[in-house]
């Protein structure tokens, strides 16, 4: 279940291995191999990842099916960059 789930979230921000490696402060080797399902993070970087997505551990351990209340994943597998960019701007319209 993490694999799946870290690989989701990381491609609903919009965001590849390498720069996500930056954000967590680990390497692309590291994140490619959590999503192939080689090694799982340690227990620290799990906190770092469940913090940086702003979901919960048992969220991303698959022990919940739904990310912390009032947060919402959209799905945009396929969408370019400046797709997901476009829509990044809408919702910060929305907000304001």
């Amino acid at each position: 279940m993490f694999p799946e789930r870290i690989k989701y979230l990381r491609q609903t921000q919009g965001i590849n291995q390498v720069q996500l490696a930056e954000k967590l402060g680990t390497t692309k080797q590291s994140i490619s191999n959590w999503e192939n399902d080689n090694i799982v993070p340690s227990v620290d970087m799990l906190e770092r990842i469940a913090d940086f997505f702003k979901v919960s551990t048992d969220y991303l351990l698959g022990r919940e099916e739904k990310p912390m209340t009032g947060i919402r994943l959209l799905d945009v597998t396929g969408l370019t960059a400046t797709q997901i960019s476009h829509i990044m701007a809408l919702i910060d319209d929305l907000r304001n």
